[in-house]
Order: structure tokens, then C-alpha cells, then sequence
């Protein structure tokens, strides 16, 4: 941890860490976004992101699966490290197609493929060559099922993704990412364009995930990160105030600008 980060944590040491910052920097051209980061991501849980707008939360996580790599200009500094073959995702001589099957993502919105809701499943599938029309009938009815969708779908599978209401593309969405068999998700805020039942369905959907992936999610909504967290990272201005047990963070802060944010008095 940087010495400028408040560790608020009462952690079982035996936990697997399955990626970690170390002295991670990221740079928009000139700008810098995020500042010595720090910070383990442990396996098999789930780990909030948290702070006011513009404080490097959805920077970190493309960073993750190197979404940033999409765009001219951004720039990579320090490391991020998955576990347990030590791999640097940063490095120059690492995939980035390969980074992105082992840490998917789900969007803030919504973004099934203009394909049906078979083939949005199916599609990673295919770009690792498997084409095989039984195995991937099995994986896609297996991703279905684990984003609780199957029995919604199993008879629309050749609809259009966007034919499906906006909870079940979501939904769709997980399954999409969990296709590829994933080591983390990642996840961006992804119930803000969401109803309160379909958000509910949502978080539901993602505590039962980690007992198979480790998880990562931004989100403005305090009570969520509370309510479906195990760790919690509360960042400003690009650097990472404080980290710890949820329970911890949002009980007792150790940092008094963690306090007021999470209290309303502040961002």
C-alpha cells in the first residue's frame, strides 16, 4: 500500500490475492488520472470502488482488462499483477485480446450485440475458435443459466438481444461475460440504468457470482457497496484515500475525508 492510503482492514490473512497495483499510474495524454495505486484485489470476492465523479473509479477499472489500450494517448505506468502466475497485465508483450478473456467486463448500460440472444453469448466463444455446434450450445445454455437467464430465454434464443427488456440485457450482458470463462468481471456501474426490481435482481446475480469469480464494481450507490461488498476502496482525485473490509470502512472510517464522503458531507 502507498503511504498515502488509510488501510482499514481486518482481512483473514489465509485470503488468495488474485490481482494487485503496485505503484500504478495512468496518464490521458497529459493528464494523470490515477496516482500510486495500491491495492489488492482478493480472490473470490467482491471488491466496491467508491468516490465522487471524476476520481479515477472507472479509470482503474478498464485498466484492468486494458480497455484504455482502445484509444491513442493513454499511458501506462506501474503494474497491475494477476495471480497466481504473476503476470503483469501492463506488460508490452501481453496480449491485450488474451487480457480481456481472462477479465471481462459489463458495461453501465446495457450493450447486447446487434445479434441474437444466442450469438451474443456465443461470440468470445467463437473468437477462440470454437465452433463446434454442441459444445457451444452447452456453453451458452451453462452462461445463461449462471446469469439466471435460461429459463427466461431458453425459448428466445434466436430474438434479438435488444428485443429483451432492459434487466434481462443486462443480464444477458453477465452471460456474455461469463462465456469465456473469466477469472474476474468487471463491473461498471452496471444497475444505474436499472429499476429498483431489476436492480435488486442484478446484485442478487453478483453475490452469487463470487463464490465462482473475483469481482470488481464501480458504483455511486453507497448502500450497494455496502450491501454486496466484501472490500471497499474509496478513491479521490486519482489516488486511492482509503481500503479495507466494507464493514470496517463504512462503520468506522479511518480516514476522516472517507467519513464525510460516505456521509453525505462531502462529493
Amino acid at each position: 500500500m502507498s503511504n498515502a492510503t488509510t488501510i482499514n482492514m481486518d482481512a483473514d490473512p489465509k485470503l488468495a490475492i488474485k490481482a494487485e497495483c503496485r505503484n500504478f499510474n495512468f496518464h490521458y495524454g497529459d493528464f494523470q488520472a490515477l496516482k500510486g495505486i495500491n491495492m489488492p484485489v482478493y480472490d473470490k470476492k467482491i471488491t466496491s470502488l467508491i468516490g465522487p465523479s471524476g476520481c479515477g473509479k472507472s479509470t482503474l477499472l478498464r485498466s484492468f482488462n486494458r480497455m484504455h489500450d482502445l484509444y491513442p494517448g493513454n499511458r501506462y505506468g506501474g503494474e497491475i499483477v494477476m495471480h497466481p502466475d504473476n503476470t503483469n497485465l501492463l506488460a508490452k508483450e501481453v496480449d491485450p485480446i488474451e487480457v480481456r478473456m481472462r477479465i471481462s467486463m459489463v458495461f453501465q448500460k446495457p450493450n447486447p450485440f446487434p445479434k441474437s440472444v444466442f450469438e451474443n453469448v456465443a461470440y468470445s466463444l467463437r473468437v477462440r475458435g470454437i465452433n463446434n455446434k454442441s459444445e457451444l450450445e452447452d456453453r451458452v445454455q451453462h452462461s445463461l443459466k449462471g446469469a439466471a437467464l435460461w429459463d427466461e430465454v431458453k425459448n428466445r434464443l434466436n430474438d434479438l438481444g435488444a428485443n429483451l427488456s432492459g434487466g434481462q440485457q443486462q443480464r444477458l450482458c453477465i452471460a456474455r461475460a461469463l462465456a469465456s470463462d473469466p477469472e474476474i468481471i468487471l463491473f461498471d456501474e452496471p444497475t444505474s440504468a436499472l429499476d429498483p426490481i431489476a436492480t435488486a435482481s442484478i446484485e442478487e446475480l453478483v453475490v452469487e457470482l463470487c463464490e465462482k469469480v473475483t469481482i470488481l464494481i464501480v458504483t455511486h450507490n453507497m448502500q450497494q457497496a455496502a450491501r454486496i461488498s466484501d472490500f471497499t476502496a474509496y478513491m479521490y482525485l486519482g489516488e486511492l484515500i482509503e481500503y479495507g473490509v466494507t464493514d470496517q470502512v463504512f462503520i468506522k472510517p479511518k480516514n476522516k475525508q472517507t467519513e464525510d464522503y460516505i456521509t453525505g458531507r462531502f462529493g
